[in-house]
């Protein structure tokens, strides 16, 4: 049977575009165990993804298995379906465990008034004066505001709402977990709006392991966080606050903690997330590991000869496709088109060149953070090598695999889980 408390206080999504890194990622909890950190790994892949690469979601359950089964993994891991949404969700239901409903498309999508008006004789509460433990001063619900974020939030909410009885109904309830997805959106959820989210949600009957807002900053594909540490410090505090007060006020899961959508990378907010969970004793799920697709670049061109050519003539196609690969992403990166060297002479790097240019160490004077961000996206250009790419994973695979575990754990669940943060 499938519980949310099965998901522990720490998990962390990892991403794997191509399925041959499950093993290093694995590698990296287990290492991570052995030092007192415990952490459930969650391998997660989106449709869009598997659009691109020619996968499906049997493949990302068949790696993770595979090992699980190699490195005699006893216990609890997942499989997601990233980002789903009705259109999608069937696609997922047979091979994974995890559902991530994304619903932030209906966000602003103005609810019936009907709805709204039911959704108000259900909970006065939330047009009052709301105390919470943990914040500073109380939230100040009034009429106008709690129809403002109803006629914004409830529509979303309860289309998570049909999704997850969808699932339901072809799982049975005790054999998945959730979390609803309102992250990629134009501007954060504020505390007040996110304690009417919850409220919306529990309404829906939806049994919610975690929960992914829309933090301040921008989260930029492989790239650091920009914005005001401080602040997200200060407003990831509060929710966590928020998502408390509202498991006892909404009979939701106790449980139940917040998603951090990282979007890969975000050194510089780690600490900060580390001292709210040690100080509340809070625990979170993070996405971040969709950079493993570049610690197999990075391996490629390390190892030079014909892999560094593989990983030269993969970004001489994303430099030539780069205004449809960065699209479907237009909002999470930042690329600065003349900062991106000419396919030209990325042919004339070496190696060492190569791989300092792509590797996330702000220290180095050679990291290119537009190289990296649309290598990250650029995943497509990969899977258009077809079997060249994975021959060459093949004949690099230890080199990669040591990339992949050491990146995972000492740059990114040390830094987030332990509590020196080393």
């Amino acid at each position: 049977m499938t519980t949310a408390a099965q998901l522990g206080r720490f998990s962390l999504g990892v991403g794997d575009r191509f399925g041959h890194q499950a093993a290093a990622q694995l590698r990296a909890v287990q290492q991570a165990k052995e030092r007192g950190i415990a952490v459930t790994p969650v391998w997660n892949k989106s449709y869009r993804e598997h659009s691109i690469i020619g996968t499906h979601s049997s493949t990302v359950r068949d790696a993770a298995d595979k090992a699980v089964a190699e490195l005699n993994w006893a216990l609890p891991y997942f499989v997601d379906a990233d980002h789903i949404n009705l259109k999608t969700v069937d696609l997922f239901v047979e091979a994974c465990d995890f559902f991530t409903i994304d619903v932030a498309s209906c966000i602003d999508q103005s609810t019936d008034e009907p709805a709204v008006e039911e959704f108000a004789s259900r909970h006065p509460e939330l047009s009052r004066v709301i105390e919470i433990e943990g914040l500073g001063e109380p939230i100040r619900g009034t009429p106008e505001t709690f129809r403002r974020a109803a006629d914004r939030f409830l529509g979303a909410a309860m289309e998570a709402g049909r999704i997850y009885r969808h699932v339901r109904a072809a799982k049975g309830e005790s054999h998945f977990l959730t979390e609803v997805s309102m992250d990629e959106t134009a501007k954060p959820q504020t505390a007040y709006e996110l304690i009417v989210i919850l409220a919306a949600l529990a309404d829906e009957g939806v049994c919610l392991a975690t929960i992914a807002p829309r933090f301040c900053g921008r989260f930029n594909k492989g790239v650091d966080y920009v914005g005001d540490v401080e602040k997200f410090e200060r407003e990831f505090a509060a929710t966590v606050a928020v998502v408390r007060h509202a498991v006892t006020a909404y009979s939701l899961p106790e449980s139940l903690m917040l998603s951090l959508h990282s979007g890969s990378d975000k050194f510089s907010i780690y600490p900060a997330v580390r001292r709210v969970l040690h100080k509340t004793g809070a625990g979170v799920h993070v996405k971040t590991a969709g950079t493993t697709w570049l610690e197999e670049l990075i391996g490629l061109a390390e190892a030079g000869g014909e892999t560094l050519a593989v990983a030269k003539e993969i970004y001489q196609k994303a430099f030539l496709q780069r205004e449809a690969l960065c699209l479907p992403y237009a909002d999470v990166i930042d690329i600065d088109p003349l900062r991106l060297p000419l396919p030209d002479q990325v042919d004339s790097w070496s190696s060492t060149q190569y791989a300092e240019s792509l590797r996330h160490d702000i220290r180095n004077a050679s990291y290119n953070p537009h190289f990296r961000q649309l290598l990250h996206v650029g995943y497509k250009c990969a899977a258009q090598l077809g079997s060249r790419y994975f021959e060459a994973l093949e004949s690099v695979a230890s080199q990669i695999s040591r990339n992949v575990t050491v990146n995972l754990l000492d740059r990114h669940i040390v830094p987030l889980f332990s509590p020196e943060g080393r």
